[in-house]
């Protein structure tokens, strides 16, 4: 097996395994869901797109049958041509990838939660109690905060957002990319920019750090 043929097998099996995953969540879902609930999951809305990307594969595997000896030639046309329809649908093929992997695919619980409204790119719910609390994990979620010892600016990466919706409050984990220092806090997601505060009540803070402890074990 060649160089093509490798790249749209790996690709064809990662895919299509994620589209298998997806589509069975849908059809368990449905008979539950409201339509315009169903519509709100990220995945639905998507999963047109990861069809797409793999009738493209299959037809790049059809077309280098059919020229047989000579697709050889053409190797990089295919490849290019794949990775030119991934890179422009980058964005839905990652996230569907996360949802793939998302306590919410197979949910049909009422939900409380923000859910897919309230998620971000590249970012998936990790735990849900599907009565107080949620964690969301994130890939690539960086943040530039000045840091109140210093006054300069520090670079973080976002470790997991949480939202109580008994107490209807958000929470932010970070870590410092340089000192691994890890901070929580406070989250107050605007439309125009983000928010953070202190958490003073001692009982309130544990149940944050148990809560990321336990999906972190």
């Amino acid at each position: 097996m060649g160089r093509t043929e490798d790249f749209l097998k790996s690709e064809k099996d990662k895919y299509g395994k994620i589209y298998i995953d997806i589509n069975y969540a849908i059809d368990n879902i449905s008979p539950f869901l409201e339509k315009d609930c169903l519509k709100n999951r990220k995945f639905v809305s998507r999963v047109s797109t990861l069809k797409k990307y793999i009738d493209s594969i299959e037809a790049a595997e059809l077309q280098m049958k059919k020229s047989g000896f000579f697709s050889k030639l053409n190797d990089d046309k295919y490849i290019g041509l794949i990775k030119g329809f991934k890179r422009d649908n980058l964005e839905a093929l990652s996230q569907l990838e996360k949802c793939s992997h998302c306590k919410c695919l197979n949910c049909t619980a009422m939900c409380k939660f923000d859910s897919c409204l309230g998620c971000k790119s590249h970012s998936r719910i990790a735990y849900c109690d599907h009565r107080k609390i949620n964690v969301t994990k994130h890939d690539n979620f960086l943040l530039n905060l000045t840091n109140n010892n210093t006054g300069e600016s520090d670079k973080y990466i976002v470790l997991a957002t949480l939202q109580d919706v008994q107490l209807n409050k958000k929470y932010i984990i970070l870590e410092n990319m340089v000192s691994k220092e890890k901070f929580i806090l406070h989250y107050y997601p605007g439309i125009s920019e983000d928010n953070y505060g202190e958490i003073t009540d001692a009982e309130e803070f544990d149940f944050i750090v148990s809560t990321f402890q336990n999906i972190e074990t």
